[in-house]
């Protein structure tokens, strides 16, 4: 994972510091691409050790179409509670959108099920896209993300918000559209769950997974995460070998996947390293 090392000193040396929705402010590059061999390892970062019960439950609670934060709270995964009203609503974000978008004729569309669908019937395809990204239910910038959930809206607009699949000779390649990323906090969570996903679908269509490949728009480092505890730290650190990925089973379904299924073999990172979320 030199490659994320490698971003982090991009910012750093060439970013511009920014104002931000959220206050806090940012240095940020614009226009960034990072690619990842799935064949050869799992790309989990290893210069701090990311917590892979929050990011299999949030993937599976995405692919399950849920946008309440109680069905991650119960599971003790509290990533998402900054952003949810009281009774745990969160708008219609990923899960809604990738399951359930709201067509004009007032029916809803599984984009997930039809991307499956596609993978198998038409594996040429220019179509395999799956779009979080929906303008009508985007927050507005006026509103507290709990106020944007009382009048329909989205709590967050969506970061990784477009992703692509690509099948070549039997192995399928995933190519993800980030258009804002916070480099230390998020981005290696997004790594990882763009890798899971890419797995999971490949499994599902009889497919291997190859290449996963993330576009970034707005790449920033918080201003508060720049420090020697933090940033300084993670850059002092030398990345360790990339453990394996292993799924026990096959489910039925791309939604049938529990947290059991799922299992890092070899990963062996440096401890934890916290940061102040900006929200």
């Amino acid at each position: 994972m030199q490659i994320y090392l490698d971003l982090i000193r991009d910012v750093i040396e060439n970013g511009v510091d920014r104002t931000d929705r959220t206050g806090v402010g940012t240095r940020s590059v614009f226009g960034r691409q990072i690619r990842f061999d799935l064949r050869i390892g799992f790309p989990l970062l290893t210069t701090k050790r990311i917590h892979t019960k929050s990011l299999v439950a949030e993937l599976l609670w995405f692919l399950s179409g849920s946008t309440n934060n109680c069905d991650l709270t119960t599971q003790g995964v509290t990533i998402w509670n900054e952003w949810a009203a009281p009774n745990g609503q969160l708008g219609p974000i990923y899960g809604q959108q990738w399951r359930a978008w709201q067509s004009p004729n007032e029916k809803t569309l599984d984009q997930l099920h039809h991307l499956i669908a596609d993978i198998r019937k038409t594996p040429d395809s220019r179509r395999l896209v799956v779009s979080a990204w929906n303008p009508s239910d985007l927050p507005l910038a006026s509103l507290s993300p709990q106020e944007n959930v009382a009048v329909g809206r989205m709590a967050l607009a969506p970061c990784h918000c477009l992703f692509q699949f690509y099948v070549q000779a039997g192995y399928l390649s995933c190519q993800l559209y980030q258009r804002s990323a916070d480099l230390f906090l998020g981005v290696p969570f997004n790594i990882a769950s763009y890798a899971l996903l890419t797995h999971l679908v490949a499994q599902q269509c009889d497919l291997l997974p190859n290449e996963l490949i993330i576009s970034f728009g707005d790449l920033h480092l918080y201003q508060n995460h720049l420090t020697d505890t933090i940033v300084l730290e993670q850059l002092r650190r030398s990345p360790r070998p990339l453990p394996q990925l292993m799924i026990h089973r096959r489910p039925p379904t791309l939604f049938d996947y529990t947290r059991d299924d799922i299992e890092w073999v070899n990963y062996n990172p440096h401890p934890p390293i916290s940061a102040p979320i900006a929200v």
